[in-house]
């Protein structure tokens, strides 16, 4: 009680919201090589410098951890992270972040990371907290935005990991042979050869209209048609959801060749992915039915052989975004725990965003294992919303994520205090 008790007076009797624009200022904007904004930055600093000071002299043994956590969060966050702490009796020791749509947002972000995210990632990494970076999206894209967004020292620091395309590989540089873990080696030859047969064949038997729509996308293992229109718009949606058709009839073609299945009742590999993967998913369903491809089969028309592979491999719609296969052997997390493996996390409390339904498996992980928090931007899938509704509650707005890791970063310093 005593520590709520001090929260309520640093936020009550202390000019709060003047020191978090100070902190702002001064960390998202250092100095630059001109003297007057060099003077106004270096102004800015000092009087940063004694609103700390004030904080440091009011508060003995804990002054340092509650000027930090006064420069960085809002009365509502400071107390949100204190519950935090009270429920779970433990700091957040490790980051697991998605991309697209969480850290960024193609709707209120113009897709980059905003300054202010990219900052508070580089305190929580300066005060020891390893990130892992979770996405669908290949290596080398992330690599490129995180070395610019964050720095080549801070990525190459040994304490950040990049589990890539939903969990097929995991890059942690600075980890000598374990740096690069190729996880979808591990996988049997004959899951292998359907994804090799489906890569080599989606662009050059597609039609013309998805050969002239869609690009596929740079995966070392998955494979995912990507619009090319705007990702949201009604083009990239019509697009998107006749390339869903496609892959699906290819996929599942290359499976009854994989396994030597025979057609039964006059249905093709085809017809029974559209049959097998409608009936998993109410939007894959939604899909054909809206293409006018309902599949004249029944998933219990799908031999066994031919459903002993769709068991272990997920197709994915992304509305107006991407039509993807992938390993259900491979997600997100099982790269998760190959990166807290290399990372040398052995007792995980992790503090997971993330919008899609990738994303939920990892929220859902670490709730089962009483590991971890999960936080989401409001738009995100309703099972996602439901998940961290029901948990702790932490939704932000769409392009927000800064508000979040503000959470983390109180909860961060408060669970110090002795």
């Amino acid at each position: 009680m005593e520590r709520y008790d001090q929260l309520y007076t640093l936020y009550e009797e202390f000019d709060t919201e003047r020191l978090r624009a100070l902190q702002d200022f001064v960390g998202v904007f250092p100095p630059v090589d001109s003297r007057v904004a060099l003077e106004y930055w270096q102004d800015a600093s000092d009087d940063l410098d004694e609103q700390r000071d004030r904080v440091r002299e009011a508060f003995p043994g804990v002054g340092e951890t509650f000027a930090d956590v006064a420069a960085h969060a809002t009365r509502d966050e400071a107390f949100t992270a204190m519950d935090l702490l009270g429920k779970y009796d433990r700091g957040v020791n490790v980051l697991v972040l998605d991309v697209d749509e969480t850290l960024r947002s193609a709707g209120s972000t113009d897709n980059e990371i905003p300054r202010e995210t990219l900052r508070l990632l580089t305190e929580l990494h300066e005060v020891g907290l390893p990130i892992v970076i979770c996405t669908g999206q290949t290596l080398e894209n992330v690599k490129g935005f995180l070395v610019q967004g964050l720095g080549n020292e801070l990525v190459h620091s040994g304490d950040v990991s990049v589990v890539y395309e939903a969990g097929s590989g995991v890059f942690t540089p600075g980890h000598g042979p374990d740096t690069k873990r190729l996880l979808y080696e591990d996988l049997d030859d004959d899951i292998v050869a359907v994804f090799d047969q489906v890569r080599s064949r989606i662009l050059s038997d597609a039609p013309e209209s998805i050969r002239h729509g869609c690009h596929l996308q740079g995966n070392e293992f998955n494979v995912t048609l990507k619009p090319n229109f705007e990702t949201g718009s009604d083009a990239a949606r019509e697009i998107i959801d006749e390339a869903l058709v496609y892959e699906l009839d290819l996929f599942g073609a290359a499976v009854a060749d994989c396994v030597d299945a025979d057609a039964s009742h006059g249905a093709s590999g085809g017809e029974w992915a559209r049959a097998f993967y409608g009936d998993a998913d109410p939007e894959i369903c939604g899909v054909l039915e809206s293409e006018g491809a309902t599949p004249d089969c029944a998933p219990a028309d799908v031999p066994g052989t031919v459903r002993d592979v769709f068991d272990r491999v997920d197709v994915a719609y992304y509305e107006a975004d991407a039509a993807e296969i992938g390993s259900l052997e491979l997600n997100k997390v099982v790269g998760v725990e190959a990166a807290l493996d290399v990372l040398d996390v052995d007792d995980p409390f992790a503090f997971v965003m993330g919008d899609s339904k990738s994303d939920l498996r990892v929220m859902e992980w670490v709730a089962e294992h009483d590991a971890g928090i999960a936080a989401a931007p409001e738009h995100s899938s309703d099972g996602v919303l439901d998940h961290v509704r029901d948990t702790d509650g932490l939704v932000f707005d769409r392009g927000d994520a800064a508000t979040p890791l503000r959470i983390v970063y109180a909860l961060d310093r408060l669970a110090h205090v002795e």
